[in-house]
């Protein structure tokens, strides 16, 4: 089955977002003028809306001079081409610290997701924005080698046998080298950003006023324990030995497998602010997209396993599903990539999660969805809705799934998806207003605002149902590809997973 319509473009989506941001923004600046207080001063110091707004005119130029950079490098020479990135190097911490606002940073993150959620943005903006993907200003190598020199205690000449200067990927927390370790190994060294945690602290108390704004008009969200959530997870990120450990678990869990590729962690070169992994190899995102639909096919049911078998498996999910965080081999392989948003539940919210899965797309009893529903907190009790409409708006998410057949997931699909979220115009528009997104959703929902946009964007067609219930543990169903049998095959050979 196909699932094609001629909905409306996202672009109205994004409207609601900036909108409610806009509201939020406008409001901390009437409290501010009430308190007299400056919009200008040290970063240190300056309000946050003065912060966000030199710092975004800032990062815009950055932006235009990377694009410039960029162009003048096609037309000149190896030796000019390498002087004019060094020119636009990021070559202090200071410097470093004004992009973190728009560039890098916890707000580079909305603009990560952005680039590749918004399908109806004008194609010349999502280019740009694309850059957010992996391929934000570096800074020097000055400031690389300084953080290595304190972290590990030695500059990078003298920890690594050799260590390129020049980033493979810089973006929201750090930037990431190629390197040879002293005993032979490939590696990639993620650095962080000096003053980053800095930066991200200002843009997380931004997080109280926008969410605070969107309660205005979403009457049923309750936005202190998600903020909440957000800060803990976002803050997390900072913690490069937390990432470590994340990493770790699922490199333990996949070692081996035929498809799913996790970089080891080198533990004696890993650090709170310098992460040393095994160098994976494969294309971007950008690449793949240009395969068959039968490479792209394999690589999103690759996608799709790993996400949910995280979930189920695993009791962990990753939560940054960008494009910038794989690499693609043909038949299906995928590297996985970026270990620092990574949700961890317990048995029972996962028992909940399959309560609802089971409601909704096994016995088919939407009263007993709806109970589910309410107990989450995902809707309060005492709502006038129907039954039916409660099934009908949440059933969208799972309507992919709902029957034993072939689906294709499309822009129109995944732009559905999102308006169930934000479009305050639309026909769900009164049942969406009441809806919550309590704490243990927060992360998880990049799942239906990021991961199906990427499918969207390559047509991913398969049989998700016959996939879901080989994941799903209340099920357990038998192989239903040749992906499944490849790692059913690989699962018994380690014992069972």
């Amino acid at each position: 089955m196909s699932k094609t319509s001629g909905y409306p473009k996202r672009r109205t989506v994004i409207a609601v977002i900036i909108a409610v941001a806009l509201a939020a923004a406008t409001r901390r600046v009437q409290k501010q003028r009430e308190a007299g207080s400056p919009n200008r001063g040290p970063v240190a110091t300056m309000s946050r809306f003065g912060r966000n707004r030199d710092v975004a005119r800032m990062g815009s130029r950055a932006g235009a001079d990377l694009a410039v950079t960029r162009a003048r490098q096609v037309f000149a020479s190896a030796a000019r081409s390498e002087e004019l990135q060094t020119e636009f190097e990021l070559r202090t911490a200071e410097q470093v610290t004004e992009a973190l606002g728009n560039m890098k940073g916890a707000m580079m993150k909305v603009g990560q997701m952005a680039s590749y959620l918004d399908q109806g943005l004008p194609e010349h903006v999502r280019d740009a924005m694309a850059q957010l993907q992996s391929d934000a200003p570096p800074m020097a190598f000055e400031l690389v080698d300084g953080v290595i020199q304190r972290e590990l205690s030695g500059s990078a000449d003298e920890v690594f046998a050799e260590f390129d200067p020049v980033p493979i990927a810089s973006a929201s927390i750090g930037q990431v080298h190629r390197a040879i370790t002293r005993d032979g190994r490939a590696v990639a060294v993620k650095v962080q950003y000096p003053g980053v945690d800095e930066a991200i602290d200002a843009d997380l108390d931004n997080l109280d006023m926008l969410f605070g704004g969107m309660a205005v008009i979403f009457n049923g969200l309750d936005p202190e324990p998600l903020v909440a959530e957000l800060k803990e997870r976002l803050r997390e990120e900072l913690d490069y030995i937390k990432e470590a450990e994340n990493q770790r678990q699922f490199a333990d869990y996949y070692r081996g497998h035929p498809h799913v590729h996790v970089p080891e962690v080198i533990d004696e070169l890993c650090t709170a602010r310098v992460l040393t992994t095994e160098l994976a190899e494969g294309v971007r995102w950008a690449e793949m997209v240009t395969w068959s639909q039968d490479e792209r096919n394999l690589a999103a049911e690759c996608i799709y396993r790993y996400a949910f078998t995280g979930l189920y498996r695993v009791a962990a999910f990753n939560g940054d599903p960008h494009p910038g965080n794989y690499l693609f081999q043909p038949g299906g392989r995928v590297t996985f990539l970026d270990y620092g948003l990574v949700k961890h539940f317990q048995p029972g919210t996962l028992e909940a999660f399959g309560e609802l899965i089971h409601y909704m797309c096994i016995e088919t009893d939407i009263a007993k969805y709806r109970q589910a529903v309410e107990d989450l907190d995902l809707l309060r009790p005492g709502h006038s809705f129907t039954d039916a409409e409660v099934g009908d708006y949440f059933g969208h998410f799972y309507e992919f799934v709902l029957e034993d057949g072939e689906f294709t997931i499309t822009n129109e699909y995944a732009s559905e998806t999102v308006r169930r979220f934000f479009d305050v115009n639309g026909p769900h528009r009164d049942i969406m207003k009441a809806a919550n997104v309590p704490a243990d959703f927060v992360v998880i929902q990049r799942i239906n605002l990021g991961l199906f946009a990427l499918f969207g964007e390559v047509e991913a067609t398969a049989n998700w149902r016959a996939i879901a219930e080989e994941i799903w543990p209340f099920v357990d169903g038998p192989p239903s590809t040749p992906m499944g049998v490849a790692h059913a095959e690989w699962a018994k050979s380690v014992g069972g997973r």
